[in-house]
This record gives C-alpha cells, sequence and structure tokens, in this order.
C-alpha cells in the first residue's frame, strides 16, 4: 500500500514537472520587460493608501545578470529613472509606456573587490547637476561620483566614512539619504537604537559629507516596527520617508509603510518624529520596497515612484508601483 501511495504521488507530480516553465538562460544581452500587475479594488487602495491614489504597477523582469535588487531610486535630469542596486548595478529606464531605447544596464566603478561590502548601495541622492552620492551599507561609508549626465561615465571623486556612523553595523547601515534644497545632507540608519522598535539613530551634515564629514546625530522616530528604507524631499520642503518592515521570513512577505517630516525640525540630539500617511499593506501587491522618486506634475500634484528589491530571489519581485498625491493632502 506504501508503494502504491508512493507512486500515485510521483505520478501527480509529473504533470506539473512537464508544465513548468524552463528558467531562461542569462545573459549580458540587455532587454527589459513591463509586466502589467492588477490593481486592489478602490475601496481596499483607499484604505491603505490613504491620500495616495496608486495608478498602475508593472513587474520588471529581464534575463541579464546584472538585473535586480535595486535599493535605491533617482530622478535624473531629463526624466530617466536611474534604479541603483546593493551589488553596484545600474538600470536606466523611462516610464512604461514611454520609448526604452536609450534604456540600459551596467555596473558603477565603485571597486576592484567584488564583495558585496565593498558595492552594497543602499541609499543615493542628487544635486540639480546630476552629481550623485551613495550611501554603502557595510563599509557605512558615502561615495560622490564625477558630474556628468551620463551614468556609464561616472566615477568615484571623493568618498568618507563618517566616525558618526562607524557603529551603524554591518548590515543596518545608512538606508536612506537625501540632499535637501538649502544643501544639507540628511541620513538615517536601518537598524534600530538599542532597546527600541521605532527609533533609528541618523545624522545631518551641513553640506557635502566627502568634503566636511562632521555631522550632527539626532534620532529617527517612524512608526513602531519599520525600518526607513528611501527619502526624498518634495517640492515644499518636506520629506517623504519610505519603510519597510520583512512579517514573515520563509518565503519572505513584507510591508511597507510611508511617513512625512519637516526636515526643520531636526534637532542635533533630539528625536525627529515623523507622521504615517499610508500603508503599503502585505494584502497589497508588495514585495521588499527600497527605492522612493518624486517628479512634480503640471498641475501641481506629484508623482510617486516605488522600486522593489528582489534580493535576486526567485521566490522575490521587482516590482514598480506609480503613485499621485496632491501635497495639500498630506499633514
Amino acid at each position: 500500500m506504501r508503494r502504491v501511495i508512493a507512486l500515485s504521488a510521483v505520478l501527480a507530480l509529473l504533470p506539473l514537472t512537464w508544465a513548468r516553465t524552463p528558467i531562461p538562460a542569462l545573459t549580458d544581452r540587455f532587454e527589459l520587460g513591463f509586466t502589467p500587475v492588477a490593481l486592489p479594488s478602490p475601496d481596499r487602495m483607499a484604505a491603505h493608501l490613504g491620500p495616495f491614489h496608486l495608478e498602475r504597477i508593472w513587474e520588471l523582469r529581464s534575463r541579464t545578470h546584472r538585473f535586480g535588487s535595486y535599493s535605491a531610486l533617482l530622478i535624473r535630469p531629463g526624466g530617466e529613472l536611474l534604479a541603483l542596486s546593493d551589488s553596484g548595478n545600474y538600470l536606466r529606464f523611462r516610464a512604461p509606456g514611454e520609448s526604452q531605447q536609450d534604456s540600459g544596464i551596467g555596473e558603477l566603478p565603485l571597486s576592484d573587490d567584488d564583495s558585496k561590502s565593498s558595492r552594497d548601495v543602499e541609499s543615493a541622492t542628487q544635486d540639480a547637476a546630476g552629481t550623485i552620492w551613495l550611501g554603502l551599507e557595510g563599509r557605512n561609508a558615502i561615495f560622490r561620483m564625477t558630474p556628468g549626465l551620463e551614468v556609464a561615465d561616472l566615477q568615484v571623486d571623493r568618498r568618507v566614512s563618517p566616525s558618526s556612523m562607524r557603529d551603524w553595523g554591518v548590515n543596518t547601515g545608512p538606508e536612506a539619504m537625501t540632499r535637501l534644497a538649502d544643501g544639507r545632507f540628511v541620513l538615517l540608519r536601518e537598524g534600530f537604537s538599542p532597546w527600541s522598535d521605532r527609533l533609528h539613530p541618523a545624522v545631518v551634515f551641513a553640506g557635502d559629507p566627502t568634503e566636511n564629514p562632521q555631522a550632527e546625530r539626532f534620532t529617527f522616530d517612524g512608526p513602531a516596527g519599520f525600518s526607513p528604507t528611501d527619502m526624498v524631499q518634495l517640492p515644499d520642503g518636506r520629506l517623504l520617508v519610505l519603510m519597510r518592515r520583512l512579517i514573515w521570513p520563509m518565503h519572505q512577505r513584507f510591508a511597507g509603510r510611508i511617513a512625512i517630516g519637516d526636515p526643520k525640525a531636526i534637532r542635533a540630539g533630539q528625536a525627529w518624529r515623523v507622521t504615517e500617511v499610508a500603508q503599503l499593506s502585505s494584502d497589497l501587491p508588495v514585495d521588499n520596497f527600497e527605492g522612493l522618486a518624486v517628479v512634480p506634475r503640471a498641475d501641481g500634484q506629484l508623482t510617486v515612484w516605488v522600486i522593489s528589491d528582489d534580493n535576486y530571489s526567485p521566490l522575490q519581485r521587482t516590482l514598480l508601483w506609480k503613485m499621485r498625491v496632491d501635497p495639500a493632502d498630506l499633514p
């Protein structure tokens, strides 16, 4: 009887094995696909996203071995999206529906060492001229890239490992960074402060940290259980902060939050409290969201882009959300 049951189980699995789609071979030839993902019902979106309106979701796919694991997102001068990975790679692409003729993928010249700790880009920011600064986890360092609009031509210009970030850990470092319009730089640590599930060490630099690495320490106070993963300044000066929480380890399931705060309220040695404005709940099409970017619209509203880090895992996805929000509806 045991043999019959075992044989029956094997026979039942055979059709599934034969029907499985073959895994495509990885290649160096760049190709990028956008697969639409169905939107949740309007009631579910309104209940979770508050003032944010989710317009479209896509899953990004490519067979190149350098695709995926994106942990930061920038809107380059000219409107191109630039996603940066925690292995030192990048993806340049246009919004879905636009021509992808000039899109591409490549590797940032961060180090001759191929180890993850030498190439682990977790945060990024830029100025109006297109100069990019990168926050590297593991090193707890900040790299400034040479000025230029062509990503393929970027080189490391200056680098610094500030003493104020030295104790941020190997895998809990500068996960969110932004250059403010007044020239200051704000960085948030992914890891929590001791004995807390909502406080995170943070620093603010008076200017370019690669030129003046002296910083003031403060504490980021966000939604309980969530870690900051990216941050961007709105045209009115307020900061949107993307946050993420692992809620189930195998296979990994995530939830997210979006919070808002005024950087004018940052004080050395004090807690900077932000306000939660959206819940990227696990019952929505979410993954490990780590990249956030904002584009002003002609009507005064904002387009908000969010991208996920798939950790190079076949069980996760590179999702791209497109939302809109009216700044007047934000607290």
